[in-house]
């Protein structure tokens, strides 16, 4: 599976953005995704994750109330809209696969975007 992530800027506290994840390969639909994300010298953080229906999702409780993870197996997407952004969601975001099951262990997760830059100024 290869993942690539979008949607990623510069916007300012209290603004929205949705990042977007597209994934090749027919065996998209198979798996649960994560969003996680790093900031400047720190660990990669478990951020939202969706079930491969897309009927189950779970959230850092950081981002939960703000963050919404959603998936089109249509068009092989998950997306993560963000709203209420705040100076401390200021990370790179990527994408991950790698299991049918809801993980936020990032060791768990096999296949990777390259991230994308989320700048949120105050």
């Amino acid at each position: 599976v290869r993942l690539v992530e979008s949607g990623g800027g510069l916007v300012q506290a209290g603004g929205s953005l949705r990042l977007s994840c597209a994934a090749s390969g027919r065996t998209f639909s198979r798996y649960a995704m994560g969003w996680f994300r790093q900031a400047p010298g720190k660990e990669r953080e478990f951020v939202a994750a969706i079930s491969w229906s897309g009927g189950r999702t779970y959230y850092a409780d950081s981002v939960k109330g703000r963050f919404t993870i959603s998936r089109d197996n249509a068009k092989n997407t998950v997306y993560l809209q963000m709203n209420s952004l705040k100076p401390e969601d200021t990370a790179d975001y990527y994408c991950a696969a790698g299991s049918p099951y809801i993980m936020t262990d990032r060791r768990l997760y096999d296949y990777w975007g390259q991230g994308t830059q989320v700048t949120v100024s105050s």
